[in-house]
């Protein structure tokens, strides 16, 4: 017998991070706010969901805690989870969480910038020191 659905969260279609990003997404969080709720850097999480890395067992266990997926679904697409993308209905609030998400990109953005620029005006004020 054959099935004809696509398991979209499944090891086949989705990986792990896949399953991260899109049960904290359905769950109304910013990568930030779920790594506060986790106590890890948002660059960790970041890793999680692009695959490179994956958590400890107690983060993996927090996680799941906190999206409301169990910890088998994260890891293999089966149990408890979320629903297929076709079965996900847009709300106002999808929209008003990526505007959020996209305002503080920009504003880390921003600072990395300004953090940049003082480092080589720091740079360029010692190379001319030494070379007095």
């Amino acid at each position: 017998m054959t099935n004809d659905t696509t398991d979209w969260f499944g090891p086949e279609a989705a990986t792990f991070g896949d399953r991260v990003a899109a049960a904290r997404e359905a769950a109304g969080m910013t990568q930030g706010q779920l790594s506060r709720r986790l106590g890890v850097k948002k660059s960790t999480l970041s890793g999680w969901e692009q695959d490179l890395s994956e958590p400890r067992a107690n983060k993996l266990s927090m996680m799941s805690g906190l999206l409301n997926v169990s910890m088998t679904w994260l890891l293999t697409g089966e149990g408890d989870g979320m629903p297929e993308p076709g079965e996900l209905e847009l709300e106002a609030g999808d929209f008003s969480s990526v505007l959020s998400e996209l305002r503080e990109l920009r504003a880390e953005l921003r600072a990395g910038s300004d953090r940049a620029a003082r480092l080589e005006k720091k740079l360029r004020n010692l190379l001319q020191n030494a070379a007095q």
